[in-house]
């Protein structure tokens, strides 16, 4: 099992696509209107430091996120918040500041905060915008990410199964009036960055790939008026496929994310692997305290998470399954089956004080890394299948993962 916990943090700063070694007709081509104005344009990254070690079983803790937000703080403040990247921060005088360059250079230079500590720091994401992200991890391993948006109309059905049989499995989805979705796709890139442009793939060229995807996606009945989906079994699932399939002829493809809504999503691998993940949330209060230290000890590792009576979060749950796509069916698992799963899993905590009113955290810290690791093998009973990954947000910027296997992840 692979357990790590993500920090998140906002910048703002200044940054344009441009090489001064290039004429402006050079870096126009390259950069498109990347390139902006050679006093740089503006921006709001979002950072996630994300740290995997083991767990304190005496503090319930992978690493005090407070030491976390004391060094980075530090850090992002010194190099990268209200600053111009080229002109201010080394080595973006030299480099573009694409995002997998940035995603790189924070690696590097957020890693050795750390070296004194259990943890250790395994990837660095940053979203430069709502559409553009990109991770690196440990060992320079770099990846991109790219949103794209389209609203479209369908009816959730197979044509190889009756009416009947698609309104079992498919309820009011499978209505032949249709019903429509805003989905929003995440598409992630692997590959080494080109050491003049800084990224994996020639912007101009994804942007088109992905401009062409959305001409024949946004505002249409997708059972209809694609034809490639015709005779296809039209499920959120299978939809990710046919994505996926699209865009690894012209990129260098590692996945496909696509939520139709904000609680469920299909992702599709490289491989052939498929997932599906669900997201729910439940209310309880809980206070961070070990019984193996000291009251004094307790207030000082904790600090106002140790308040005596308690507080209390809107904790977010995300549950993902592998499996093969059922190629009569279109799914490989019941979406409504793993949402009463999720459901039944979270309701002993929901609405509850996790300390005082559940046996889960008698004798343990109710951190978010205990949580996850008691929340796992309850719902793969109620699954009666394995988990792929557990996530949990404590809040926005504290989110916990767990998932089978033992290398590093995705994000």
């Amino acid at each position: 099992m692979y357990l790590i916990i993500s920090k998140r943090f906002e910048m703002s700063l200044s940054f344009r696509y441009y090489r001064e070694d290039w004429p402006v007709a050079k870096n126009r081509e390259a950069f498109g209107r990347q390139m902006g104005s050679k006093n740089g344009y503006g921006g709001n990254p979002v950072a996630y430091f994300v740290f995997h070690g083991p767990v304190d079983e005496k503090t319930g803790m992978l690493i005090n996120v407070t030491i976390i937000k004391e060094r980075v703080n530090q850090l992002l403040a010194e190099r990268y918040d209200h600053k111009y990247l080229n002109r201010d921060t080394a080595p973006f005088d030299k480099i573009i500041p694409t995002p997998e360059n940035i995603a790189r250079q924070l690696f590097i230079d957020a890693a050795p905060l750390f070296d004194n500590e259990p943890a250790r720091l395994a990837a660095c994401h940053v979203a430069t915008s709502p559409y553009d992200a990109a991770t690196c991890y440990t060992g320079g391993r770099v990846e991109r990410d790219y949103w794209l948006e389209f609203s479209a109309a369908r009816r959730t059905c197979s044509p190889h199964l009756s009416d009947e049989e698609n309104e079992i499995l498919f309820g009011v989805a499978s209505s032949k009036t249709g019903h429509g979705h805003f989905y929003r796709l995440r598409v992630t890139l692997q590959g080494e960055p080109d050491a003049d442009t800084g990224m994996i793939a020639k912007e101009n060229d994804c942007r088109r790939v992905l401009e062409l995807l959305h001409i024949r996606l946004d505002h249409k009945n997708l059972n209809l008026e694609v034809p490639e989906l015709r005779d296809l079994p039209m499920t959120t699932e299978y939809l990710a496929r046919f994505i996926f399939d699209q865009l690894r002829i012209s990129l260098p493809l590692a996945r496909v994310r696509l939520w139709e809504n904000p609680y469920f999503y299909a992702e599709y691998l490289k491989g052939g692997r498929s997932l599906m993940g669900v997201k729910t949330g439940f209310r309880a209060a809980h206070r961070l305290h070990s019984s193996a230290l000291s009251d004094e000890a307790n207030c000082k590792l904790y600090g106002k998470c140790n308040n005596q009576a308690g507080h209390g979060h809107l904790y977010e749950v995300e549950g993902a399954i592998e499996g093969t796509l059922d190629e009569r069916r279109g799914i490989f698992y019941g979406l409504d089956d793993f949402r009463d799963a999720l459901a039944e899993a979270l309701e002993p905590w929901h609405l509850k004080h996790l300390d005082l009113d559940t046996d889960d955290f008698k004798n343990r810290p109710s951190t978010g890394e205990n949580i996850v690791r008691a929340l796992w093998p309850r719902l793969e009973r109620t699954l009666q299948r394995q988990l792929y990954r557990l996530r949990l947000w404590e809040t926005p910027n504290n989110r916990f993962t767990l998932r089978r296997g033992v290398e590093e992840t995705e994000s």
